[in-house]
């Protein structure tokens, strides 16, 4: 029975998964490194949280309540007493595999591990926990609060009573499952980001400059947002890991990162957060920057 979760990462993803399971009346455990990201994500959730009182779709006293469940920390060891763990850390390998064998020796021997990636090996991230069987892919999509899926996937080891958890869970959140198998980027990136790579492409070779590229998907195949302009939203450094871990894992040379995407990578153009990648953010309206 899952009552308590700890989430790994309070940057985008983490702020938005603790908002929708704190709202769902969960006890909410949120753990970072930098006591600064930590108090940022209790001001975005507030502001989130504000714009559906706002709205009409939950109460003020909704709001309150959940802000009550969450709980910020900067010690992993305030995961001790959690049901489910949800690792949210950067989309780099590396980096998830040290988180997740550091926190696998402070949980109870019955709680489940999900990770968050968007495009990584379950299977590989699996072998470095103590329990392969209690760990499992929960793909949220961005933004959590506003987004309705969550992918799921099993690695090759995961048991089916961890795996049925983690589905009642996200539909107790309010989410609707589709189940993925455990190949590279899995359903949503798997095509959305060569998509967004292909338009990179179009871009890098001249056919279309930002605005015409984004303008053409929104009118022409009814897109809410261009492909450049999702690709800042995402952030330009999650899209060159995602297609990276597609080239490599599927070893096909059509999902090569286009060598646009990893220049504006290497300037630090990374798109919203950093207020600059195919647009410009330091004004109040976006400007394209080719």
């Amino acid at each position: 029975m899952i009552k308590k979760i700890g989430i790994v990462g309070a940057g985008q993803m983490g702020n938005g998964i603790a908002h929708v399971c704190a709202l769902s009346g969960y006890d909410v455990v949120l753990v970072d490194v930098k006591k600064e990201a930590l108090e940022k994500a209790l001001q975005t959730i507030e502001k989130n949280m504000g714009r559906q009182v706002a709205r009409g779709t939950i109460k003020d006293e909704d709001k309150s309540a959940a802000q009550k469940r969450i709980q910020t920390s900067a010690d992993i060891k305030s995961f001790a007493d959690c049901d489910l763990v949800i690792e949210c850390a950067t989309e780099n390998e590396q980096v998830k595999r040290e988180i997740l064998k550091s926190i696998c020796p402070i949980l109870k021997p019955e709680a489940i591990v999900a990770t968050n990636t968007s495009s990584i090996s379950i299977t590989r991230l699996a072998a470095a926990t103590d329990r392969p069987a209690k760990f499992v892919g929960m793909h949220f999509m961005n933004p959590v609060p506003v987004m309705e899926l969550v992918e799921l996937i099993r690695g090759l080891a995961t048991d089916e009573p961890t795996y049925t958890a983690v589905r009642e869970l996200a539909i107790k959140l309010g989410k609707r499952t589709a189940s993925a198998e455990d190949f590279p980027a899995f359903i949503v990136n798997r095509i959305l980001l060569p998509m967004i790579n292909e338009a990179i492409y179009v871009l890098y070779e001249g056919v279309g400059n930002v605005e015409s590229i984004d303008t053409a998907m929104k009118l022409g195949a009814n897109h809410p947002m261009g492909p450049l302009e999702l690709a800042d939203f995402i952030g330009l450094d999650t899209c060159l890991a995602v297609m990276q871990v597609l080239y490599d894992g599927l070893a096909d040379s059509k999902y090569r990162p286009c060598p646009l995407l990893v220049k504006y990578v290497e300037a630090g153009w990374l798109g919203r957060k950093a207020k600059r990648g195919f647009y410009d953010y330091s004004k109040e309206k976006p400007v394209p920057t080719r």
